[in-house]
């Protein structure tokens, strides 16, 4: 394998898990669902779906 087609290999999978978390989001906003999110500062939080959109 080239490294051209490792490197476009390699956009696909991240363009597909894009997509895949944005799906998530999306749901997870419909059902008024939380995430669990660690910000910068390395405190958990819980966090409205709807407010990631």
């Amino acid at each position: 394998m080239s490294t051209k087609e490792y490197n476009e290999m390699i956009d696909k999978i991240v363009y597909g898990l894009k997509i895949a978390e944005r799906e998530m989001l999306e749901e997870k906003a419909r059902n008024n669902e939380d995430l669990i999110v660690c910000g910068n500062d390395g405190i958990i939080r819980r966090v409205p779906a709807k407010n990631y959109l």
